[in-house]
């Protein structure tokens, strides 16, 4: 009778004990991490060459500009992207009451910016001027999507222009990894955005 007695104490013992590590009290769950900033790359991929032949896309919404030979392409319902590893262009369009400038842009875009993105750094917001006309630049680095096989990331150097015209506005997000060289590359595309 004591062998059962102390064997079934012992066994409650065990039950209870491997119940109690098992459970985790709400209140000591860790909360979800603010992602924070991936290092840059030492040798980024991602010079678009100078050799690079763009041609012309023309959107349904009312604009054109010229894109890299080549690249991939994904039409959406607002806009399109362009792609080729991390090297994106990314354009959307909405409508909007006013011109964007570059004091609303710093309270509105750069915090819709760093609300949805990962890891958002806004480096500067100002007011500049292309061939199709004033638009606002918003320069900001990010962390890159998650591969999704790998799970890596990369950390990502952005100019984002602001063109508007006529209640539309068309925000070009032009991509890559940071301290890749494409600032002629960006220039020509940036500036070959005209309205038709």
């Amino acid at each position: 009778m004591k062998t059962r007695s102390r064997s079934h104490l012992i066994a409650s013992s065990l039950a209870f004990a491997l119940a109690a590590s098992m459970a985790v009290p709400i209140a000591a769950a860790p909360a979800l991490a603010r992602e924070t900033a991936v290092a840059p790359e030492k040798n980024p991929p991602g010079d678009i060459p100078d050799s690079q032949v763009f041609v012309e896309y023309k959107s349904p919404f009312g604009f054109a500009m010229k894109v890299p030979e080549g690249w991939a392409r994904a039409d959406r319902a607002d806009g399109a992207r362009f792609s080729d590893k991390y090297n994106i262009i990314d354009l959307a369009v909405s409508k909007a009451d006013q011109a964007p400038n570059a004091t609303i842009a710093k309270t509105r875009e750069a915090a819709e910016l760093q609300k949805g993105g990962h890891a958002v750094a806004i480096k500067t917001v100002k007011d500049v001027k292309l061939k199709s006309g004033p638009a606002v630049l918003v320069s900001y680095a990010s962390n890159s999507a998650p591969n999704a096989v790998t799970g890596k990331q990369i950390r990502l150097e952005h100019d984002r222009y602001l063109m508007f015209r006529n209640g539309t506005l068309v925000p070009l997000d032009l991509s890559a990894p940071l301290g890749a060289d494409n600032v002629d590359q960006w220039r020509l595309m940036s500036n070959s955005f005209h309205w038709q």
